[in-house]
């Protein structure tokens, strides 16, 4: 079974976690270990239509100049490519959310570089707090699950 958020396919082996209650926060430490620049915590969005949900805020930062601090871009508008610091929302679904509200922070699979296993960047409000930036958390989303000790429950 395939599923999309945004108009973009969710990557296999999350579905498969999702489906099997795999896909859970492995502990702020866990989680620390793998986005060691998070200094807030995130709780993981368990289901596709809460990424989905959560992901409209993407929108909203991308469509309102005065929010660029936030360095959330749509890819079909811009006059350049959209490369990381920024993140194109338009290749973007959240995973992972901010658990103290205001608190801004982040996880999202990134398609630009894979339309089936997308890198995960998180938001890095602390490097420089006067721009977020998005980094690259891991490589492709199997990675993400692997770091975390997901994967096995997975597949």
């Amino acid at each position: 079974m395939t599923w999309s958020t945004r108009g973009l396919e969710l990557p296999p082996l999350l579905v498969h976690l999702i489906e099997d209650g795999h896909w859970h926060h492995p502990g702020d430490d866990e989680l620390r270990r793998a986005v060691p620049w998070f200094e807030e915590p995130v709780d993981f969005l368990g289901s596709a239509e809460s990424m989905e949900w959560e992901s409209h805020s993407l929108d909203a930062f991308a469509d309102d100049p005065s929010l660029a601090f936030f360095r959330e871009a749509r890819g079909s508008t811009a006059h350049v490519p959209v490369e990381l610091p920024w993140l194109d929302v338009e290749q973007a679904v959240l995973i992972a959310v901010c658990r103290v509200p205001g608190a801004d922070v982040a996880l999202a699979l990134d398609y630009r570089t894979s339309p089936t296993d997308p890198r995960v960047v998180g938001s890095d409000f602390w490097t420089d707090p006067r721009l977020c930036a998005w980094r690259t958390a891991a490589p492709t989303f199997t990675a993400f699950a692997a770091a975390l000790g997901l994967s096995h429950a997975g597949g």
